[in-house]
């Protein structure tokens, strides 16, 4: 089975669209919306492929910017995700990210985003590799 390897950032803000903690309470976190491929309609923590070479966090702060056209700190390690989908397995590394700059994320690559607090977190249609991710979060 093809074996790919992604990294996705979970963005944390305050109600106010202020980076924050992700244990703030109010903190609210930005999900987006797949707008082609297999799982179009799908929604996502934003990120994407760790090329050769490249480390999770080196990964993360490319894909951001080309999907969202954002500058982000990379905080702490959340998780590793490993998912089968029926044409390839999935390993995604997944962590704490804040927007540096103030700058608001543009969709580049995807459909739709919402900011999301804790209680809303399971009012979209996830993929399955991000409900591991989403679980965790609910947790706090």
């Amino acid at each position: 089975m093809k074996r790919i390897e992604v990294v996705a950032g979970i963005i944390c803000a305050d109600p106010f669209g202020n980076p924050a903690a992700p244990r703030t309470p109010g903190v609210r976190f930005f999900a987006t919306q797949r707008g082609y491929g297999d799982y179009k309609d799908g929604w996502e923590f934003p990120g994407g492929k760790v090329e050769p070479g490249e480390t999770p966090q080196q990964a993360l702060i490319r894909e951001l910017k080309e999907e969202l056209a954002i500058d982000v700190s990379v905080g702490e390690f959340i998780c590793t995700v490993d998912y089968d989908y029926p044409a390839f397995h999935l390993t995604m590394h997944c962590f704490y990210c804040a927007i540096a700059g103030g700058k608001t994320p543009e969709l580049l690559e995807h459909e739709a985003a919402r900011w999301l607090n804790r209680a809303e977190l399971h009012s979209v249609d996830w993929l399955p590799a991000d409900i591991e991710v989403v679980k965790a979060l609910v947790k706090g």
